[in-house]
């Protein structure tokens, strides 16, 4: 199969302003992510609002597109990447991976894995869950969970602790029974990415601010692959410190 990764990111954020572009041991974030994606893909795309980071990956010599500043959402702004990215180079893909432009430490098992759900000839999107494997996690609201079935098909997501334990004390969840959380990245079919784009926002979508249940709210399957790889986004200066002191060490 054909896989295109396309990393979406944008300039502002109202947590960490410019984040693609934060220097990490000499490097800005946006290289770490795109050079560990390329360890595993052939063609790799930033897809971007902004000028500076345009700039920043012409100096280290990737690839990007300019895409709308218009998106509210990275799935969107990956889409209309697809599209010009087909142009440019005169291809066609079978898989889409988003992979987010805030993930310094991505591994290249996550991308591997996610390739692997597409061996399940009706997948259509594909992401990845990790078990929490400590009880801090189940009190981090920057998490979010996730219940599956038996075929790894997501049934739901949430901000919060799910399934939530009947009569017993949060303060003793842990270990009762397995917790997993998502890791954002995303793989799509064009058809399935072009669809989801096309679906207006649904009330569970809303009510978490979660995109992934406008899929799910509208019938589709989601498809999971359980990493042993933890992800470390970088959503505020803290985040961009502890990553510095762990790949800068």
């Amino acid at each position: 199969m054909n896989f295109l990764g396309i990393i979406p990111a944008r300039y502002g954020s109202t947590r960490l302003e410019g984040k693609p572009l934060a220097d990490i041991c000499g490097k800005p974030m946006i290289q770490h992510v795109y050079e560990k994606a390329k360890s595993v893909l052939d063609t790799v795309f930033i897809a971007t609002d902004d000028a500076q980071i345009i700039e920043a990956v012409n100096d280290f010599e990737g690839k990007s597109v300019l895409t709308s500043a218009d998106h509210n959402s990275g799935t969107n702004r990956c889409l209309e990447a697809y599209d010009k990215i087909r142009k440019i180079e005169e291809e066609e893909y079978d898989v889409i991976i988003n992979i987010q432009g805030d993930e310094p430490m991505l591994h290249a098992e996550h991308l591997t894995q996610l390739m692997k759900c597409f061996d399940y000839p009706d997948t259509e999107i594909a992401s990845l869950i990790y078990r929490v494997i400590s009880p801090e996690d189940l009190n981090n609201k920057s998490e979010v969970f996730v219940t599956f079935d038996k075929n790894y098909n997501a049934l739901y997501f949430s901000r919060a602790v799910i399934p939530e334990l009947k009569d017993v004390n949060k303060s003793k969840w842990f270990g009762k029974i397995d917790f997993y959380k998502h890791i954002g990245l995303y793989a799509y079919t064009p058809a399935a990415i072009e669809l989801f784009a096309s679906l207006p926002q649904t009330s569970l979508e809303m009510a978490e601010g979660l995109e992934q249940n406008r899929w799910l709210e509208n019938g589709h399957k989601i498809k999971l692959a359980l990493t042993d790889k933890e992800s470390f986004p970088v959503d505020t200066q803290e985040d961009l410190d502890k990553i510095r002191a762990i790949l800068c060490s």
